[in-house]
């Protein structure tokens, strides 16, 4: 398990929730996905130029970055890009801004929350927050960030 501290970061995609149906987050990534030049301006990079970080964000149906409701069944999901912190959303699109929170960050894979969870709960640690999906550009392996505290 890795503990990683994330600032508060600015995360500009295509928002959705639960209540949009089965299959929605999908829908949502490919709408993100073809109007990414609408964004591609806006987005963080590194010193080498590359995208910083492909979130799918996610939280309660508050905006109050919760974790999802009933069983981690019901909340709202955003799936976009890392920006610069000063950046505005263009029309069509939604900007969420993270709070900052040390995270335990492991491979998604099937069974991922779950195991995570598990875990988490056996070590007597819980979530102050919703789990986000991170996918890293340069590799383009996915992650879960599974926030245990605030910062």
């Amino acid at each position: 398990m890795i503990k990683v501290i994330k600032k508060a970061f600015v995360v500009i995609g295509k928002e959705g929730s639960t209540l949009d149906g089965a299959g929605f987050i999908q829908k949502l990534w490919d709408d993100a996905n073809g109007h990414f030049s609408e964004v591609a301006h806006l987005a963080k990079k590194d010193t080498n130029g590359n995208i910083v970080g492909i979130w799918g964000a996610m939280s309660d149906g508050s905006h109050a970055f919760n974790a999802w409701e009933d069983g981690f069944s019901k909340g709202l999901y955003l799936a976009g890009v890392e920006c610069v912190d000063n950046a505005e959303a263009p029309a069509g699109w939604t900007k969420w801004i993270i709070p900052g929170y040390e995270y335990i960050v492991v491979e998604n894979h099937n069974g991922a929350f779950e195991d995570t969870i598990k875990q988490m709960n056996e070590e007597g640690m819980s979530l102050v927050g919703a789990v986000h999906d991170y996918t890293d550009p340069a590799t383009g392996k996915g992650y879960m960030y599974f926030p245990i505290r605030e910062i």
